[in-house]
């Protein structure tokens, strides 16, 4: 995924996921091309299921 898949796939702006990927606990990319950082797509789907369980978890019940 570059990162307007990125921004698509979490419901972001590119703004804010650009803002994203560079957290230390975002996946880190497996490659830079001419179109700029590359993710894998498994991992940032993974990220962002264990973030999601994080926020529910994190909610007051």
């Amino acid at each position: 995924m570059a990162l307007s898949e990125v921004a698509a796939h979490l419901g972001v702006s590119r703004q804010r996921a650009a803002i994203l990927v560079d957290r230390p606990d975002f996946p880190a990319p497996i490659d830079t091309l001419t179109v700029g950082r590359i993710w894998d797509a498994a991992e940032v789907r993974a990220y962002t299921e264990r973030r999601s369980r994080r926020l529910a978890d994190e909610e007051p019940t």
